[in-house]
């Protein structure tokens, strides 16, 4: 037998002697490849790799590479040209921000009427026609005839016990309020105090710059007359800068907010819901009599958005003013892009749905990542659940 195993060893030819080296080796290498794939799972498991990994990472975030001082002189002299060919993209992009809002004020003016009967509707200046107040539903909320009649018929009687009880309410009392509290970003501003206040806010206008004059746009408030301050308008301009920085014009990402200012509020006497009255005691050292100080001190409050801070000319804060104008600059733009022109879908809600909507589908995406990420765990051979049973110690709650 071993002569035959022989004699076929002699009859190969080299060439297929070099084949079976060649699988041998493709083998050996599938079989190496394996288990660095196994290696770099295992390593991507363990949270001390990947902080560090992360540190390292956020640690060259922004250095150079090296690589452009590597290149020839002649090369950086043509990368220069295209530097300079993106500064001047620059200041086309800022061009067509400045004709987009010139759009703005043109179509904000074919808006406005639409707007002003909004507002007269809300505080019962104008009763809307049959016509006007026929909505149709959509498919899905389409009822039945005979619930529908059986529906009237109860609301005919309901609204029968209401005007005996009380007279018919005026326009839609409470509008923005309800609005405001519909909206979380808004309703984190919110107090209790300032709630009767704004039970008065009759209508929020924007108004954008005049042609040929800097970029801005103004929040207008409404009020009806009430006893809380005299002021039947109180305004928020915001300062908006659309050009380029010289010294980093490649950081241009479209027009931005510079600025703020409010106006001052005539409050009434003892009204002055931005501010509150505290009592202290003090003790004399020496002598050990009591004494009762009283003190002003600022109040949480919505109408502190009337007062922003003042931002100095060399554009320098602390980094609680900084806080505050970067939340006022959202909530301005906020009450432009979506309050204003969408007041009644958030008055009833429906605005706030669609937002939840898309939240929950980007949630729903997370959660399969995150399914789809534990099942290949399982599935490999040296997962160990008990590896990830409890975070770093950097990572406990305390």
């Amino acid at each position: 037998m071993a002569d035959m195993d022989n004699k076929d060893q002699a009859e190969l030819d080299p060439a297929d002697l070099e084949d079976v080296e060649d699988v041998e080796e493709e083998e050996t290498g599938e079989d190496v490849n394996s288990k660095a794939r196994q290696l770099t799972v295992q390593m991507m498991q363990n949270p001390q790799i990947l902080a560090a990994l992360q540190e390292r990472l956020d640690g060259l975030v922004g250095s150079p590479s090296g690589y452009m001082e590597s290149l020839p002189k002649v090369v950086k002299r043509r990368v220069n040209a295209l530097k300079n060919l993106q500064v001047k993209c620059a200041h086309i992009e800022a061009k067509f921000y400045e004709e987009v809002h010139e759009l703005e004020r043109k179509y904000a003016a074919l808006y406005q009427p639409l707007f002003d009967k909004r507002s007269d509707i809300v505080k019962a200046a104008y009763e809307p026609t049959e016509e006007e107040c026929e909505w149709k539903a959509d498919e899905e909320e389409e009822l039945t005839v005979s619930k529908q009649e059986e529906m009237k018929e109860k609301a005919k009687v309901e609204e029968e016990k209401k005007d005996e009880e009380k007279e018919d309410p005026k326009g839609i009392p409470e509008f923005w309020l309800t609005v405001f509290k519909n909206v979380d970003l808004l309703s984190d501003m919110l107090q209790e105090h300032d709630e009767p206040i704004l039970k008065h806010l009759q209508d929020i206008k924007v108004k954008f710059s005049d042609p040929g004059q800097p970029m801005s746009f103004s929040l207008e408030f409404y009020f009806e007359p009430n006893e809380f301050f005299t002021n039947t308008l109180l305004t928020k301009t915001y300062k908006m800068r659309s050009e380029p920085d010289e010294n980093d014009p490649f950081s241009f990402d479209g027009p931005e907010i510079m600025g703020c200012t409010g106006c001052t509020i005539d409050w009434t006497k003892g009204k002055n819901i931005t501010l509150k009255t505290i009592k202290k005691k003090q003790k004399h050292k020496g002598r050990g009599t009591v004494r009762t100080v009283t003190k002003t001190v600022p109040n949480d409050s919505f109408f502190n958005f009337f007062t922003p801070p003042d931002v100095p000319e060399s554009g320098d804060l602390d980094e609680d003013s900084e806080a505050v104008l970067a939340a006022d600059f959202e909530i301005g733009h906020f009450i432009r892009e979506r309050i204003v022109p969408r007041a009644v879908l958030y008055f009833t809600g429906e605005a706030i749905e669609d937002d939840d909507d898309d939240y929950d589908e980007e949630g729903e995406e997370a959660d399969d990542e995150e399914g789809e990420e534990e099942g290949e765990e399982e599935n490999d051979p040296d997962y160990d659940p008990k590896k990830d049973a409890n975070p770093p110690a950097e990572c406990k709650q305390q």
